[in-house]
Protein backbone atom coordinates (compact mmCIF):
# COMPACT_ATOMS: atom_id res chain seq x y z
CA UNK A 1 0.00 0.00 0.00
CA UNK A 2 1.40 3.66 -1.01
CA UNK A 3 0.05 6.37 1.48
CA UNK A 4 0.45 10.17 1.27
CA UNK A 5 -0.01 12.66 3.31
CA UNK A 6 -1.48 16.25 2.63
CA UNK A 7 -1.65 19.66 4.33
CA UNK A 8 -5.05 19.18 5.15
CA UNK A 9 -7.18 21.62 7.48
CA UNK A 10 -4.65 24.24 7.37
CA UNK A 11 -6.39 24.99 3.68
CA UNK A 12 -9.78 25.20 5.37
CA UNK A 13 -9.18 28.32 7.12
CA UNK A 14 -8.84 30.00 3.61
CA UNK A 15 -11.91 28.72 2.60
CA UNK A 16 -13.96 29.84 5.90
CA UNK A 17 -12.46 33.17 4.86
CA UNK A 18 -13.87 33.44 1.43
CA UNK A 19 -16.80 32.37 2.74
CA UNK A 20 -17.35 34.59 5.90
CA UNK A 21 -16.67 37.08 3.23
CA UNK A 22 -19.80 36.52 0.99
CA UNK A 23 -22.60 35.31 3.33
CA UNK A 24 -23.59 37.90 6.47
CA UNK A 25 -23.43 36.04 9.21
CA UNK A 26 -27.36 35.40 10.11
CA UNK A 27 -29.44 32.65 10.41
CA UNK A 28 -31.32 33.89 7.55
CA UNK A 29 -28.15 34.46 5.07
CA UNK A 30 -26.84 31.01 5.62
CA UNK A 31 -30.18 29.10 5.46
CA UNK A 32 -30.51 31.22 2.15
CA UNK A 33 -26.97 30.21 1.14
CA UNK A 34 -27.52 26.54 1.82
CA UNK A 35 -30.88 26.53 0.10
CA UNK A 36 -29.39 27.94 -3.11
CA UNK A 37 -26.45 25.48 -3.04
CA UNK A 38 -28.68 22.83 -2.34
CA UNK A 39 -30.66 23.55 -5.67
CA UNK A 40 -33.19 20.92 -6.77
CA UNK A 41 -30.82 18.02 -6.43
CA UNK A 42 -30.48 18.47 -2.71
CA UNK A 43 -33.60 19.19 -1.03
CA UNK A 44 -33.67 16.40 1.20
CA UNK A 45 -30.57 16.96 3.18
CA UNK A 46 -30.95 20.42 2.92
CA UNK A 47 -34.60 19.99 4.65
CA UNK A 48 -33.25 17.72 7.61
CA UNK A 49 -30.25 19.44 8.27
CA UNK A 50 -31.08 23.46 7.68
CA UNK A 51 -34.51 23.18 8.98
CA UNK A 52 -34.67 21.61 11.75
CA UNK A 53 -34.68 23.73 14.70
CA UNK A 54 -34.65 20.62 17.48
CA UNK A 55 -30.83 19.48 18.64
CA UNK A 56 -30.75 15.94 17.61
CA UNK A 57 -29.67 13.52 20.60
CA UNK A 58 -25.95 11.72 20.50
CA UNK A 59 -25.82 8.63 18.43
CA UNK A 60 -24.19 7.20 21.23
CA UNK A 61 -26.05 7.83 24.13
CA UNK A 62 -25.37 5.79 27.69
CA UNK A 63 -27.37 2.74 28.16
CA UNK A 64 -29.84 2.34 30.97
CA UNK A 65 -28.70 0.17 33.99
CA UNK A 66 -29.19 -3.03 33.58
CA UNK A 67 -30.29 -2.70 29.73
CA UNK A 68 -29.94 -5.49 27.48
CA UNK A 69 -29.58 -5.21 23.84
CA UNK A 70 -32.60 -4.93 21.55
CA UNK A 71 -33.55 -7.74 18.95
CA UNK A 72 -32.30 -7.51 15.63
CA UNK A 73 -35.48 -5.71 13.47
CA UNK A 74 -37.23 -8.16 11.15
CA UNK A 75 -34.84 -8.52 7.94
CA UNK A 76 -37.89 -7.76 5.80
CA UNK A 77 -37.54 -4.22 7.22
CA UNK A 78 -34.17 -3.41 6.28
CA UNK A 79 -32.96 -5.78 3.44
CA UNK A 80 -32.20 -4.55 0.06
CA UNK A 81 -30.52 -6.31 -2.86
CA UNK A 82 -27.10 -5.65 -3.49
CA UNK A 83 -26.58 -3.66 -6.99
CA UNK A 84 -23.66 -2.86 -9.50
CA UNK A 85 -23.62 1.17 -9.57
CA UNK A 86 -20.27 1.71 -11.60
CA UNK A 87 -17.50 -0.41 -13.23
CA UNK A 88 -15.86 -0.84 -9.96
CA UNK A 89 -18.33 0.40 -7.14
CA UNK A 90 -21.14 -1.77 -5.66
CA UNK A 91 -24.41 -0.75 -3.31
CA UNK A 92 -24.51 -3.41 0.08
CA UNK A 93 -26.56 -1.05 2.17
CA UNK A 94 -29.92 -1.54 3.79
CA UNK A 95 -32.89 0.53 2.96
CA UNK A 96 -31.63 3.24 5.41
CA UNK A 97 -28.24 2.87 5.36
CA UNK A 98 -25.26 2.50 3.04
CA UNK A 99 -21.99 0.57 2.59
CA UNK A 100 -20.08 0.32 -0.45
CA UNK A 101 -17.46 -1.77 -2.08
CA UNK A 102 -14.89 -0.78 -4.49
CA UNK A 103 -13.24 -3.66 -6.42
CA UNK A 104 -9.81 -3.17 -7.66
CA UNK A 105 -7.07 -5.44 -9.72
CA UNK A 106 -5.74 -6.55 -6.33
CA UNK A 107 -8.78 -7.23 -4.06
CA UNK A 108 -12.17 -4.90 -2.96
CA UNK A 109 -12.18 -1.91 -0.51
CA UNK A 110 -15.58 -1.82 1.30
CA UNK A 111 -16.60 1.62 2.59
CA UNK A 112 -18.36 1.33 5.58
CA UNK A 113 -20.35 -2.09 7.61
CA UNK A 114 -23.51 -1.72 8.71
CA UNK A 115 -24.60 -3.11 12.04
CA UNK A 116 -22.95 -6.25 13.10
CA UNK A 117 -26.87 -8.11 12.94
CA UNK A 118 -26.64 -7.11 9.07
CA UNK A 119 -22.59 -7.53 7.69
CA UNK A 120 -23.61 -10.99 6.53
CA UNK A 121 -26.69 -10.46 4.79
CA UNK A 122 -25.56 -7.27 3.09
CA UNK A 123 -22.13 -7.04 2.90
CA UNK A 124 -20.74 -10.69 3.08
CA UNK A 125 -23.71 -12.26 0.72
CA UNK A 126 -24.28 -9.55 -1.07
CA UNK A 127 -20.81 -9.46 -2.49
CA UNK A 128 -21.47 -13.38 -3.46
CA UNK A 129 -24.49 -12.51 -5.14
CA UNK A 130 -22.78 -9.94 -7.32
CA UNK A 131 -20.34 -12.53 -8.31
CA UNK A 132 -17.86 -11.32 -6.11
CA UNK A 133 -15.46 -13.27 -3.21
CA UNK A 134 -15.62 -11.53 0.10
CA UNK A 135 -12.30 -13.52 0.78
CA UNK A 136 -10.73 -11.00 -0.67
CA UNK A 137 -11.74 -7.73 0.92
CA UNK A 138 -8.44 -6.16 2.02
CA UNK A 139 -9.23 -3.17 3.52
CA UNK A 140 -12.41 -1.46 5.13
CA UNK A 141 -12.86 2.42 5.46
CA UNK A 142 -14.97 2.92 8.39
CA UNK A 143 -16.47 6.66 7.32
CA UNK A 144 -16.72 7.58 11.56
CA UNK A 145 -17.39 5.61 14.60
CA UNK A 146 -21.49 4.94 15.06
CA UNK A 147 -22.67 1.49 15.01
CA UNK A 148 -25.19 1.88 11.63
CA UNK A 149 -21.29 1.93 9.78
CA UNK A 150 -18.80 0.55 11.94
CA UNK A 151 -20.60 -2.65 13.35
CA UNK A 152 -19.92 -5.13 11.19
CA UNK A 153 -16.41 -4.08 10.78
CA UNK A 154 -15.51 -6.99 13.45
CA UNK A 155 -16.86 -9.83 11.42
CA UNK A 156 -14.99 -8.59 8.39
CA UNK A 157 -12.17 -8.25 10.27
CA UNK A 158 -11.72 -11.74 12.23
CA UNK A 159 -12.93 -13.70 9.10
CA UNK A 160 -11.31 -12.27 5.77
CA UNK A 161 -8.01 -10.74 7.20
CA UNK A 162 -9.74 -7.41 6.59
CA UNK A 163 -7.45 -4.12 7.76
CA UNK A 164 -9.46 -1.77 9.45
CA UNK A 165 -8.95 2.47 8.86
CA UNK A 166 -10.04 5.06 10.74
CA UNK A 167 -9.14 8.04 11.95
CA UNK A 168 -7.17 8.26 15.69
CA UNK A 169 -10.20 10.08 17.34
CA UNK A 170 -12.88 8.05 15.79
CA UNK A 171 -10.61 5.22 17.42
CA UNK A 172 -10.26 6.49 20.63
CA UNK A 173 -14.11 6.97 20.18
CA UNK A 174 -14.58 3.15 19.59
CA UNK A 175 -12.43 2.86 22.97
CA UNK A 176 -15.24 4.90 24.96
CA UNK A 177 -18.29 3.46 23.51
CA UNK A 178 -20.62 1.73 26.02
CA UNK A 179 -22.67 0.15 23.75
CA UNK A 180 -23.05 -3.63 23.16
CA UNK A 181 -21.65 -3.89 19.60
CA UNK A 182 -18.84 -5.82 18.78
CA UNK A 183 -15.59 -3.39 18.58
CA UNK A 184 -13.04 -3.97 15.66
CA UNK A 185 -9.56 -4.21 17.34
CA UNK A 186 -7.97 -1.38 16.30
CA UNK A 187 -5.29 -1.59 13.10
CA UNK A 188 -4.42 1.61 10.91
CA UNK A 189 -4.91 4.99 11.37
CA UNK A 190 -6.18 7.43 8.75
CA UNK A 191 -4.32 10.89 8.41
CA UNK A 192 -5.63 13.80 6.47
CA UNK A 193 -4.95 13.41 3.10
CA UNK A 194 -3.73 10.19 3.05
CA UNK A 195 -4.18 7.94 -0.22
CA UNK A 196 -5.20 3.84 -0.08
CA UNK A 197 -3.65 2.24 -3.39
CA UNK A 198 -4.64 -1.24 -3.75
CA UNK A 199 -3.94 -2.40 -7.26
CA UNK A 200 -4.78 -0.08 -9.84
CA UNK A 201 -6.99 1.53 -7.92
CA UNK A 202 -6.33 4.79 -5.30
CA UNK A 203 -8.28 6.52 -2.78
CA UNK A 204 -7.89 9.50 -0.98
CA UNK A 205 -9.47 10.33 2.89
CA UNK A 206 -9.72 13.26 4.66
CA UNK A 207 -10.62 14.08 8.00
CA UNK A 208 -13.65 16.02 7.97
CA UNK A 209 -14.47 16.02 11.70
CA UNK A 210 -17.97 17.40 13.03
CA UNK A 211 -20.23 14.31 12.77
CA UNK A 212 -17.81 12.33 14.72
CA UNK A 213 -14.55 13.38 16.28
CA UNK A 214 -12.62 12.17 13.52
CA UNK A 215 -15.13 11.89 10.47
CA UNK A 216 -13.68 10.41 7.17
CA UNK A 217 -14.66 11.74 3.78
CA UNK A 218 -13.08 9.85 0.81
CA UNK A 219 -12.71 10.52 -3.18
CA UNK A 220 -12.66 7.28 -5.09
CA UNK A 221 -12.06 6.92 -9.02
CA UNK A 222 -14.74 4.97 -10.31
CA UNK A 223 -15.97 4.06 -14.04
CA UNK A 224 -19.05 3.59 -15.83
CA UNK A 225 -18.65 1.44 -19.01
CA UNK A 226 -14.85 2.30 -18.81
CA UNK A 227 -15.45 6.21 -18.94
CA UNK A 228 -13.47 7.49 -15.58
CA UNK A 229 -15.26 9.87 -13.25
CA UNK A 230 -14.46 10.48 -9.81
CA UNK A 231 -17.05 9.92 -6.93
CA UNK A 232 -17.30 12.06 -3.43
CA UNK A 233 -18.49 10.46 -0.05
CA UNK A 234 -19.34 12.90 2.51
CA UNK A 235 -18.28 10.82 5.24
CA UNK A 236 -21.21 11.84 8.65
CA UNK A 237 -23.93 14.31 7.45
CA UNK A 238 -26.35 14.84 10.81
CA UNK A 239 -25.62 17.24 13.89
CA UNK A 240 -26.11 14.32 16.06
CA UNK A 241 -23.17 15.51 18.32
CA UNK A 242 -21.66 14.00 21.74
CA UNK A 243 -21.34 17.47 23.68
CA UNK A 244 -19.02 17.66 26.61
CA UNK A 245 -17.60 20.81 28.80
CA UNK A 246 -14.31 21.06 26.85
CA UNK A 247 -15.97 20.19 23.15
CA UNK A 248 -19.84 22.00 23.32
CA UNK A 249 -21.79 22.33 21.06
CA UNK A 250 -20.65 25.38 19.12
CA UNK A 251 -17.21 23.01 18.95
CA UNK A 252 -18.89 20.84 16.59
CA UNK A 253 -20.91 23.35 14.36
CA UNK A 254 -17.74 25.62 14.17
CA UNK A 255 -15.69 22.22 13.54
CA UNK A 256 -18.76 21.21 11.17
CA UNK A 257 -18.28 23.83 9.32
CA UNK A 258 -14.65 24.19 8.44
CA UNK A 259 -14.83 20.81 7.42
CA UNK A 260 -16.91 21.17 4.68
CA UNK A 261 -14.78 23.87 3.29
CA UNK A 262 -12.05 21.64 3.92
CA UNK A 263 -13.43 18.70 1.87
CA UNK A 264 -15.21 20.80 -0.61
CA UNK A 265 -11.93 22.30 -1.29
CA UNK A 266 -10.40 18.96 -2.03
CA UNK A 267 -14.14 17.93 -4.41
CA UNK A 268 -13.28 20.89 -6.60
CA UNK A 269 -9.85 19.70 -7.25
CA UNK A 270 -10.23 16.15 -8.02
CA UNK A 271 -12.97 16.92 -9.97
CA UNK A 272 -15.79 14.66 -8.24
CA UNK A 273 -18.86 14.43 -10.72
CA UNK A 274 -20.86 11.48 -8.55
CA UNK A 275 -22.18 12.26 -5.25
CA UNK A 276 -22.50 9.20 -3.01
CA UNK A 277 -24.00 9.11 1.58
CA UNK A 278 -24.36 6.49 4.21
CA UNK A 279 -27.50 7.43 4.68
CA UNK A 280 -29.70 6.71 1.09
CA UNK A 281 -31.97 9.96 1.58
CA UNK A 282 -28.54 11.82 1.81
CA UNK A 283 -28.01 10.74 -2.08
CA UNK A 284 -31.35 10.00 -3.53
CA UNK A 285 -30.07 6.80 -3.52
CA UNK A 286 -33.27 5.00 -3.64
CA UNK A 287 -34.44 6.63 -6.86
CA UNK A 288 -31.01 6.37 -8.36
CA UNK A 289 -30.81 2.41 -7.73
CA UNK A 290 -34.22 2.03 -9.21
CA UNK A 291 -32.94 4.31 -12.33
CA UNK A 292 -30.40 1.96 -12.31
CA UNK A 293 -32.26 -1.49 -12.58
CA UNK A 294 -34.07 -0.38 -15.63
CA UNK A 295 -31.09 1.48 -17.66
CA UNK A 296 -30.95 1.31 -21.02
CA UNK A 297 -27.48 0.24 -22.65
CA UNK A 298 -26.12 3.96 -23.47
CA UNK A 299 -28.58 6.17 -21.00
CA UNK A 300 -26.50 8.30 -18.27
CA UNK A 301 -25.55 7.07 -14.88
CA UNK A 302 -27.85 9.03 -12.04
CA UNK A 303 -24.96 9.36 -10.15
CA UNK A 304 -23.11 11.59 -12.71
CA UNK A 305 -24.05 14.62 -11.42
CA UNK A 306 -21.47 17.00 -12.45
CA UNK A 307 -18.70 18.52 -10.01
CA UNK A 308 -21.16 21.79 -9.45
CA UNK A 309 -23.71 19.91 -7.78
CA UNK A 310 -21.28 17.68 -6.27
CA UNK A 311 -19.45 21.01 -4.42
CA UNK A 312 -22.79 22.68 -3.68
CA UNK A 313 -23.94 19.33 -1.38
CA UNK A 314 -20.84 20.09 0.42
CA UNK A 315 -21.26 23.87 0.54
CA UNK A 316 -24.86 23.67 1.93
CA UNK A 317 -24.18 20.67 4.65
CA UNK A 318 -21.41 23.93 5.75
CA UNK A 319 -24.01 26.47 5.70
CA UNK A 320 -26.31 24.45 7.75
CA UNK A 321 -23.63 23.82 10.05
CA UNK A 322 -23.27 28.31 10.47
CA UNK A 323 -27.13 29.17 10.35
CA UNK A 324 -27.43 26.29 13.51
CA UNK A 325 -24.74 27.55 15.51
CA UNK A 326 -26.17 30.80 15.02
CA UNK A 327 -29.42 29.92 16.35
CA UNK A 328 -27.68 27.58 18.73
CA UNK A 329 -25.71 30.86 20.22
CA UNK A 330 -29.25 32.75 20.12
CA UNK A 331 -30.99 30.43 22.19
CA UNK A 332 -28.53 29.80 25.00
CA UNK A 333 -27.80 33.82 25.31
Amino acid sequence: MKTTISIGLALSVVGATVLAQTVPNTVDAHVAAAKAAAGSEHTNTFNSLCMATEERASSNPAPRANATPPPPPDRAKWHVEPMKVFDNLYYLGQSEYSAWAVTTSAGIIVIDTLFDYSVEDEIVNGLTKLGLDPKNIKYVIVSHAHSDHEGGARLLQDRFGAHVLMSQADWDLTARITQSWPKPRKDMVVTDGQKLTLGDTTLTMYLTPGHTPGTISTIIPVRDNGRPHVAAEWGGTGFNFTVSPDKPRRYWYETYAASADHFRDAVKKAGADVLIANHPEQDGAKAKLAALATRKEGAPNPYVIGNDSVVRYVTMVGECARASLLRFSAATK
